[in-house]
């Protein structure tokens, strides 16, 4: 379960937030909506690592994609710079 913190507890209790966020992700709510999320430098790295790996994936898949349709670079660069 992840533990949850009003802005105000989170300000005066910014110590132990930030040991349960050693732990676990913590959330941060304000008048009941969540605002926020802190994580432990760790978990903050695995998900970081995550997303880079999912974007450069994304960017091969798309580049290759573009190679097999028989777009240059230069097409790519004239179709990214047309702003109609």
């Amino acid at each position: 379960m992840v533990k949850s913190y009003t802005a105000s507890q989170a300000r005066a209790r910014f110590g132990t937030l930030l040991a349960d966020a050693q732990r676990g992700p913590v959330r941060v709510t304000r008048r009941g909506q969540a605002v926020g999320v802190m994580l432990g430098a760790q978990d903050y790295e695995v998900v970081r690592a995550f997303y880079a790996d999912r974007l450069r994936k994304t960017m091969n898949m798309a580049a290759e994609h573009t190679a097999r349709s028989g777009l240059t670079p230069q097409m790519v660069d004239d179709l990214l710079a047309d702003e109609s």
